[in-house]
């Protein structure tokens, strides 16, 4: 029989060895997945042992991991904006640079009526969103999430469902099957300069969907079509939120100017770094 200190022990090993950046932490986060538990039951119980079955588990995850396989897909859950998030394959892992754009987007539509998501995956950004401002003002605000993957939508279909949060889901490339106007577009598209997709780390480069990283040779393919299209689908003093790459703001800045937003505004993160770019339609 295998104790959680062995198990432990063994994953830390395994995964500094791998050279998996922060191994020991991952280490940790299968262990509560596979044997749903928390640190402090470890502290506790340290010698405690596990069955066969769940030890042969955990070292097959350990496996997985050192094979650059994300967590978040070993586990099949990602946190966002406090909120618990299924993920796998086919959806990008939600990321803490990405509740930035969330955070403008709520700042500018606590009396918005109607949002639309382009690119949703997950659905981790509109039901954030939807979440948020109904707390506030109940269930009087409306969701689009658009994508053109159908095993993405299964992803974001699912979130809806687990979150007991409503909103539509379309299949659709961009604007192509969506109908009426909204206060609100929001937008993670694909911005990576194709070029450099190569050069990412390996969980990303093998691991999540190319569709959803690729933005053109320039990064750009994506902003140009979206920032073309979206007037005839915002009402006026509508928003169109994006998230953007750290080196991409003048040229959001610009693009979004020659088809006359106004109000724009670049917004960092954290770090100091471009992460979301905003403008306003008043026609």
């Amino acid at each position: 029989m295998t104790t959680l200190k062995e198990l432990l022990d063994y994953g830390k090993k395994a995964l500094t060895e791998g050279c998996i950046e922060n191994g020991a932490h991952d280490a940790w986060l299968l262990m509560e997945h596979v044997c749903n538990i928390d640190r402090s039951f470890y502290y506790v119980h340290p010698e405690k042992t596990v069955t066969d079955g769940t030890a042969e588990e955990y070292r097959l995850l350990v496996e997985k991991r050192k094979r650059h396989i994300p967590l978040q897909q070993l586990t099949g859950e990602a946190w966002f904006m406090g909120l618990p998030f299924y993920v796998n394959e086919n959806v990008l892992i939600p990321r803490q640079d990405t509740e930035c754009l969330v955070e403008e987007v709520l700042k500018r539509g606590s009396k918005a009526e109607r949002i639309l998501d382009l690119c949703t995956g997950s659905g981790c950004i509109l039901l954030s969103i939807l979440h948020e401002l109904r707390s506030v003002r109940g269930g009087s605000v409306r969701g689009v999430g658009a994508d053109l993957s159908a095993p993405a939508l299964e992803v974001a279909e699912k979130n809806r469902e687990r979150l007991g949060i409503e909103a539509e889901l379309v299949q659709s490339d961009l604007f192509e099957m969506i109908e009426g106007t909204f206060d609100m577009i929001v937008s993670n598209p694909p911005y990576i300069p194709s070029g450099v997709i190569d050069g990412l780390m390996e969980e990303v480069r093998a691991h999540e969907p190319a569709m959803a990283l690729d933005g053109g040779e320039d990064g750009y393919d994506f902003y140009r079509k979206i920032i073309r299209r979206a007037p005839a689908y915002l009402r006026g003093g509508g928003w169109l939120c994006f998230e953007i790459g750290y080196d991409q703001g003048k040229g959001l800045e610009d693009l979004l100017k020659e088809e006359g937003f106004q109000e724009i505004q670049i917004i960092q993160d954290l770090a100091g770094l471009d992460r979301v770019a905003v403008g306003q339609w008043k026609s």
